[in-house]
């Protein structure tokens, strides 16, 4: 779809929104107050009981902000982070004041919850009413609500159950318009947990229902994997759907199918992104790994044995030998709708061995300045070959969309093409794409092939002209974007050596040509972006060009 078509349904999606919650269709959101929870599902999110009493000072550490109050109401602030925003009015933080255990921590809980309903919470619109923070809000107010309610005036205790409703009708009438993405799944999910925590109708519970298995048939592809190719998204995913289907259970109504099967599916292909490290794979939008979630999740997977080899569905393929790990992204650019964090990685890979990373992708600094992001979408910030300076996918932002949160892929490898090549003593594949075949003329084919002892990585980068090549002279670039934790050094023979903690140690060589060291950054550490090293090599592109490298165990 052209740009200028994202554009014209994102302003008509605005449009009709802006008319379903008009005046003229306000009273859809009144109606009866429910009496009560019927039921509260659990959290797998980790919490902290010491950032509950930074909240209780004032303090709020939200979206990788300090915001200090000052005796202040924190919805009475401007602050102009959007992160900050979107996290403090989704309530998410609420789980470290339950994780407090004390009155005080409770108490402080419900007040901040009164503030926002009688301010936020009175006129629809703003940051506080995107359907996506509603939908986190709503998964939040009902994790909570025991805490919540406990001991709670009944002031409180109407206001805050007439605002639940409030929000559930509202979400009810905007979610039809969202676009076909993770926001709309993520309202659907919040409507289901809704109807099942709520007393409403058993219509509203079928109606709910269905709607989510719709959308879980639409956007979760057969391996597992979800439309957007952000393997991250399993992540967010799962720690909704796992407590959903406990809450179907645990008033007495059978899960759909459609839960039970995405479910099914998802936990093997979140296996299949993780490293030796227990890091997840840092693709089209992945940045630090939340470890402690991603263990609460696993818990719930009874699956065994080794995961998938190949994902075609998703665009992922995987190499596996005792303890090393190569992860590589083969898939083409994902729907236009869905593209707005998927990066020009095409053909790249990360690998690890024995429990450490060594060649990885920069990921993403979602806590960051969004000024940073562009650069971490690039083809340059991942592990593979870039061809004079610029991706092999393009970006565009929609015009009158400024304040869409990143800019969706408008072009990019559409031809993708596969082939696993195991055998009895490796792994491997081939794989190719046409990302640069427009503007410059070539295919990009990559082969990698990871021994049965895990102790050799070996790879082919070939440049095969198609038609006629736009340029006389075009620069070839290959980078191996290494790990912050690596050491990097030439031995007495001029070889580059990788050395991980616990003295994993690796050689880096290439046939044809000197590589060199230059500097990088990696986005996806925990504390946020660290410098690191990359392995580069340079070479003058013609057809048949090929490159020869391995890294080997030493």
């Amino acid at each position: 779809m052209p740009i200028w078509g994202l554009a014209l349904r994102d302003g008509l999606r605005r449009t009709r929104r802006r008319l379903r919650i008009g005046w003229l269709h306000r009273w859809r959101f009144a109606g009866t107050t429910p009496s009560r929870v019927l039921a509260s599902p659990p959290d797998l999110r980790a919490a902290d009981p010491l950032i509950a009493q930074d909240i209780y000072h004032g303090r709020f550490p939200l979206g990788g902000r300090m915001v200090e109050t000052h005796g202040s109401s924190p919805f009475s602030l401007s602050v102009p982070h959007r992160g900050w925003r979107e996290e403090l009015h989704g309530f998410g933080w609420l789980r470290h004041c339950r994780a407090a255990r004390t009155e005080l921590a409770y108490a402080n809980a419900r007040a901040l919850v009164s503030d926002w309903i009688e301010g936020p919470g009175r006129r629809i619109g703003g940051d506080a009413w995107e359907p996506r923070t509603v939908a986190t809000r709503l998964n939040a107010w009902l994790v909570h609500s025991p805490m919540l309610l406990q001991g709670a005036e009944r002031s409180f205790h109407r206001a805050f159950l007439r605002s639940m409703m409030v929000q559930v009708r509202y979400l009810r009438a905007v979610t039809p318009d969202l676009p076909a993405g993770s926001d709309r799944l993520q309202a659907r999910i919040a409507l289901a947990f809704s109807a099942l925590s709520l007393p409403v109708s058993q219509r509203a519970l079928l109606f709910a229902t269905r709607h989510l298995s719709q959308e879980l048939e639409r956007q979760i592809l057969p391996d597992g994997g979800h439309r957007g190719r952000n393997p991250e998204m399993l992540v967010s995913l799962l720690s909704d759907l796992l407590p959903l289907r406990h809450t179907y259970a645990a008033q007495g109504e059978a899960p759909p199918p459609a839960l039970l099967h995405a479910i099914e599916r998802m936990l093997p292909m979140l296996r299949f992104f993780r490293h030796a490290d227990d890091t997840l794979a840092r693709f089209n939008g992945v940045g630090a790994t939340p470890h402690e979630r991603i263990a609460a999740i696993m818990r719930h997977d009874e699956s065994r044995g080794t995961p998938l080899t190949h994902a075609a569905h998703s665009g992922y393929t995987r190499l596996n030998q005792a303890r090393t790990v190569v992860i590589a992204d083969c898939g083409a650019i994902p729907p236009l709708d869905l593209s707005f964090e998927a990066h020009a990685g095409c053909l790249s890979f990360e690998f690890s061995a024995n429990g450490r990373s060594l060649v990885v992708n920069s990921g993403v600094d979602h806590r960051g300045a969004a000024d940073f992001r562009p650069l971490a979408r690039a083809t340059a910030a991942h592990s593979t070959l870039v061809l004079d300076d610029t991706s092999s996918a393009r970006f565009a932002l929609p015009r009158g969309a400024r304040d869409a949160p990143a800019a969706p892929m408008i072009d990019g490898p559409r031809q993708v093409t596969v082939e696993r090549q195991d055998e009895r003593d490796a792994q491997g594949f081939t794989a190719s794409h046409d990302g640069y075949l427009s503007r410059f003329g070539f295919i990009h084919d990559r082969a990698l092939r990871l021994d049965r002892n895990g102790t050799r990585l070996s790879g082919l980068d070939r440049l095969v002209a198609r038609g006629r090549a736009t340029r006389n002279t075009v620069q070839g670039t290959l980078r191996f974007h290494l790990h912050p934790d690596v050491e990097l050094f030439r031995d007495e023979h001029g070889a580059l050596v990788l050395v991980a903690r616990g003295n994993e140690a690796w050689t880096f060589r290439c046939r044809e040509h000197e590589p060199q060291v230059e500097e990088s950054i990696f986005f996806a550490g925990i504390a946020g972006p660290r410098r690191t090293r990359q392995i580069v090599i340079r070479f003058e592109a013609g057809d048949n060009a090929e490159i020869g490298w391995s890294f080997v165990r030493i």
